[in-house]
């Protein structure tokens, strides 16, 4: 049973940067995909970033060109490098997953994904 915790949440000023890791454990698959998803205050948790077992990567327009998702698998750790943050980055972080691949054409659809973790508060002010 996969078990994946997320870190590295806070607070920030506009403009600054904040790097989220996920450690998974119990999820071992050779095809997968593992998804950023947030939920900014009061709105719907929206996909952020997305990147599978190849390393190929997705974006929202959003966040695209200002935020980075990577992964380390000797380490077993996804990572979100978020840079330029502004005060609507701001949100509770989930990292996801699922055995598979990535549907790039409905990656953004949390349903997919069985595997969550519990969340890392971002705060960014103006």
């Amino acid at each position: 049973q996969g078990h994946l915790v997320e870190s590295g949440g806070g607070s920030v000023q506009a403009g600054g940067s904040l790097r989220l890791a996920c450690s998974v454990s119990g999820f071992t698959y050779s095809s997968y995909c593992m998804v950023w998803f947030r939920q900014p205050p009061g709105k719907k948790r929206e996909g952020v970033a997305a990147i599978d077992n190849d390393g190929r990567t997705n974006y929202l327009d959003a966040v695209s060109g200002r935020f980075i998702i990577s992964q380390d698998n000797a380490k077993n750790t996804l990572y979100l490098q978020m840079n330029r943050l502004k005060p609507e980055d701001s949100g509770m972080y989930y990292c996801a997953a699922e055995r598979g691949g990535c549907p790039w054409t409905t990656v953004w659809l949390e349903y997919q994904y069985n595997y969550w973790g519990q969340g890392t508060q971002v705060t960014v002010s103006s």
